[in-house]
């Protein structure tokens, strides 16, 4: 009888591109669409003698699982946040605000209207000046 060799996969393999640089290190980390190619990946091209166990397969749907649930969480927040940003700044609506810019620009007055920008930046109007609300110091 003849005996047969173990055989190698042969797929050829190509150089990983790398991630853009960004400033926020949260996005270079795997999305849930990320997680969902790499485990769909491993299970098409597993090994048919020697297949993924049925714990590590649990185990990686857990994961995915709990990746989904924290991306979901985390635009919640994001959506919470805005909506309070958006409460505090319409509540300077007719107060006295008085602000610092990064120029060591300072004034006072009162506020008389809200842009809520297409970009999600909130300003403030008062009088001339349109302030951030980052740069208010004090509100009366």
């Amino acid at each position: 009888m003849t005996a047969i060799s173990t055989t190698t996969p042969t797929t050829p393999t190509t150089p990983a591109t790398p991630a853009p640089k960004t400033a926020d290190p949260m996005a270079q980390m795997l999305g849930k669409d990320d997680f969902l190619k790499l485990l769909v990946s491993q299970l098409s091209h597993q090994d048919p003698m020697n297949p993924v166990d049925d714990k590590d397969f649990m185990g990686q749907m857990a994961q995915f699982t709990s990746v989904e649930q924290l991306t979901n969480m985390a635009a919640s927040i994001d959506r919470m946040s805005s909506a309070s940003q958006t409460t505090q700044s319409v509540a300077l609506l007719g107060r006295t605000v008085s602000w610092k810019k990064d120029g060591d620009s300072t004034g006072e007055g009162v506020a008389s209207s809200v842009d809520f920008g297409t970009d999600g930046a909130i300003t403030i109007h008062v009088g001339d000046e349109t302030v951030a609300p980052g740069e208010i110091v004090s509100v009366k």
